[in-house]
């Protein structure tokens, strides 16, 4: 297969009436949602909380409108949008056509990270469950769009177009440049640095645990005080939260904020729940480096006021790493507390990935907690 030219592809997509894109990006589909970040406006590129949230907005679009939009996220997205494909959007409900593009990470064959795996196995299977119909992605894209556009019109049904490993071509766009003077691996580095030798670390995925796992490799640390939540978007606090509520350490919650706006009532319950133990912190970059830097909305949020009236107490903001010493030492002593750091985009070319198995994360942290 050849690479098929992002920016031909996106104008064709416009000019055969599918004008509208709302979703979460993923790094199969970076050079894509470069592009449309570029050639579509606010208003008719959305990157949604999470991917129900995105089918959601392509239905309202339907309804005001009368015409198809398009979907895009990764295929661990598709659990985000089983309710609302299945029970919104279904013929058997309010029969509304939507495109769906989706990046098959742990495609068979394909060599990728353990939490693709299961996911790329039963991609296909998932939307045929659903009725679905499902289409590969190929560089002779003209007459799959149109077909599928025929399909949406005579059906009223959405259709999945899987898109697989480097099938768009490189695709360059200015990305959203906020000056703080740290990076998120600094940030984590003062953070461990401030934590004893007993508390648990729960991080959130992409290079979030990468980093974490990185920093304990060079301080010799080892691994068995943290879970590196290398899948699951968006869960990291619920897990924390859990780990806390059944254990005697003291348990830090390190979100990203992307992660903490994909499920972000999760932070209500959390907040309610949480015992003495339980440390929550967000990292905000305002973007979703780990797949290509597009932005979310984290720095147009009031994540402090947020956390507040959810309950937590005292909030820290940290933009130096004075502040994160500070915070630090605060959450260290105080209960019903949290801090929410400031980061630029970022990290290194050669960041790699933990050499431990998810397994292998799992056994160690649970002897760890439970001798």
């Amino acid at each position: 297969m050849n690479m098929i030219n992002t920016k031909q592809f996106v104008d064709y997509l416009l000019g055969n009436g599918l004008e509208f894109f709302a979703g979460v990006p993923d790094s199969l589909l970076k050079n894509l949602c470069a592009c449309v970040q570029d050639v579509c406006d606010s208003k008719h590129n959305i990157t949604a909380a999470n991917e129900g949230n995105a089918v959601g907005l392509a239905c309202g679009y339907h309804l005001a409108t009368g015409k198809y939009g398009v979907v895009y996220m990764q295929n661990s997205g598709i659990g985000n949008v089983v309710n609302p494909l299945v029970s919104l959007a279904d013929e058997e409900v309010y029969k509304i056509p939507m495109l769906l593009l989706v990046g098959w990470r742990g495609e068979p064959g394909v060599p990728d990270e353990p939490q693709h795996k299961k996911q790329g196995k039963i991609t296909w299977e998932l939307f045929e469950t659903m009725g679905i119909k499902t289409i590969l992605l190929e560089d002779d894209y003209e007459h799959i769009i149109r077909d599928a556009v025929e399909y949406m019109t005579r059906h009223g049904k959405p259709v999945a177009l899987i898109v697989r490993k480097s099938t768009f071509s490189e695709y360059q766009y200015s990305k959203e440049s906020v000056e703080y003077s740290m990076t998120r691996e600094r940030a984590l580095e003062v953070i461990v640095n401030h934590v004893n030798g007993d508390d648990i670390l729960v991080s959130t995925t992409g290079k979030t645990s990468r980093e974490l796992f990185e920093l304990r490799e060079r301080q010799g640390m080892g691994h068995a005080n943290d879970f590196l939540t290398v899948g699951s978007m968006g869960h990291t606090s619920s897990i924390a939260l859990g780990v806390s509520l059944f254990s005697d350490r003291r348990v830090y919650c390190i979100d990203g904020d992307g992660s903490f706006l994909m499920h972000m009532g999760a932070c209500a319950v959390n907040a309610n729940a949480m015992g003495d133990n339980f440390r929550y912190i967000i990292i905000n970059n305002g973007a979703h480096e780990s797949v290509g830097g597009q932005p979310t909305v984290g720095f147009h949020v009031r994540m402090q006021e947020i956390l507040k009236d959810c309950g937590f107490e005292r909030v820290y903001t940290a933009r130096e790493e004075e502040e994160v010493e500070e915070g630090m030492r605060y959450l260290a002593t105080h209960t019903k507390s949290a801090m929410v750091v400031c980061v630029r985009q970022g990290s290194r070319e050669n960041l790699g990935r933990p050499t431990l198995s998810p397994q292998e994360n799992k056994r160690r942290l649970m002897e760890n907690l439970l001798k």
